[in-house]
């Protein structure tokens, strides 16, 4: 053991950080990279982001705030431009009702998740998570003191959560409800109906409904909706979005959060403490991207339906190989289970880890969503790219 290995042993850190793991799919972007640092052609199936370059027009507004010296910080909550974009943007597109005072601007859709949870969480409080989750919403309600109540979903259903499921699991304790419709992992995508049953009876019960919505424009079901439409519940509800899944701006880091102003106004409180504004930079980018053609939105959602058929087709084909035809986002989630008990293979970490190591195709396994039997395939990449992963998983699991 090295010197600082044995120091950092000794060191006592606190229970909240002990609560939590590192991103499941943070640490197979850094082992990908580091095969690729040794000169090993990786396809990487791994990350969660758009394949598509940012569209010209908002790189454009990111160099003119660069050369007009928009470098100074800002409000801790986004400018006024950038805040009234966000809501004008989300009553456009979903006819929702929201004021400046009611919107934040962060530092990625995860940073407002972070931040919600944290003041609206306390120990002891349950907070309904159904299964398979996006990897950071358990480690983030443990973090706050939460205790998750996972609702485990059908995959022969398509992973689908419905009202009466999320109903079953409400006890006294619950003070949350997280909905992530489409889902990242599994592209499941609840109904409006079975979304406005959720929050009509969480309101009565004094329970917040928070919905992650960074998937909310790549819905393949032709039922794009967003819970913020439902003004007449707004009391007991978040939405949190991104621009990164969006508008192909993932590095740019700006998410939002829409919830009555007394929430927002705790969560500029602690961001006034940890990053305070979101880049001023971005801000203007992300301005030009809310404000501007929209055109870039409904194209790449066409490539990823393309994309998404041409995948599942391909997994299928592969002997073995199960996999629910996702309705959103731009995962499939292939369930791999029949591979257990081969060549020493016991779990969908044995798969994706082996996967990496002799196929170089990089996946995320499905433990870090909740589930066993399954390992994360991101479909956002190109064609070319889809092929030669599926080629190598194909050779590889048939050989297992």
């Amino acid at each position: 053991m090295t010197a600082v290995a044995e120091t950092l042993s000794a060191v006592k850190f606190t229970d909240r950080i002990n609560r939590i793991e590192p991103s499941a799919t943070m640490a197979v972007v850094a082992e990908a990279d580091k095969l690729r640092q040794q000169g090993i052609d990786v396809v990487d199936f791994g990350a969660g982001e758009p394949h598509f370059p940012t569209p010209q027009h908002i790189k454009d507004a990111a160099i003119a705030a660069i050369q007009n010296n928009f470098t100074k910080y800002t409000a801790v909550g986004g400018t006024a431009e950038l805040r009234d974009a966000i809501f004008h943007r989300h009553a456009a597109d979903f006819g929702s009702d929201y004021r400046r005072e009611e919107t934040v601007a962060s530092v990625g859709g995860k940073h407002a998740l972070f931040n919600a949870i944290q003041i609206l969480v306390d120990h002891g409080d349950e907070v309904i998570l159904p299964v398979p989750y996006w990897v950071s919403f358990k480690d983030i309600v443990r973090y706050a003191g939460g205790n998750c109540v996972l609702l485990e979903s059908d995959e022969q259903q398509g992973f689908r959560v419905t009202a009466e499921m999320v109903a079953r699991l409400v006890t006294q304790r619950t003070r949350l409800i997280i909905l992530n419709s489409p889902s990242n992992p599994s592209g499941a995508v609840m109904s409006p109906e079975d979304l406005k049953e959720v929050v009509r009876f969480a309101t009565e019960r004094g329970i917040w409904v928070l919905s992650d919505e960074c998937y909310v424009y790549l819905n393949y079901s032709g039922e794009k909706f967003s819970i913020g439409s439902l003004q007449e519940y707004r009391e007991r509800i978040l939405v949190i979005g991104s621009l990164s899944k969006t508008y192909a701006m993932t590095g740019w880091r700006l998410g939002y959060a829409l919830a009555p102003a007394a929430v927002i106004s705790g969560m500029q409180k602690l961001q006034s403490q940890s990053t305070s504004n979101p880049t001023s930079i971005v801000q203007k980018a992300a301005v030009a991207a809310l404000n501007g053609p929209q055109e870039c939105v409904e194209q790449m959602r066409q490539e990823y339906i393309r994309l998404r058929d041409h995948v599942v087709e391909g997994l299928r084909s592969i002997p073995g190989v199960a996999c629910t035809l996702p309705m959103g986002a731009f995962y499939a989630y292939p369930n791999i289970s029949s591979f257990f008990g081969r060549d020493g293979v016991k779990s969908a970490s044995d798969v994706a880890g082996r996967l990496l190591r002799e196929a170089h195709v990089a996946t995320v396994p499905g433990e870090g969503f909740g589930t066993r039997d399954h390992i994360r395939v991101s479909y956002a990449t190109s064609e070319k790219e889809l092929d030669r992963g599926l080629k190598r998983m194909r050779s590889f699991l048939t050989s297992l």
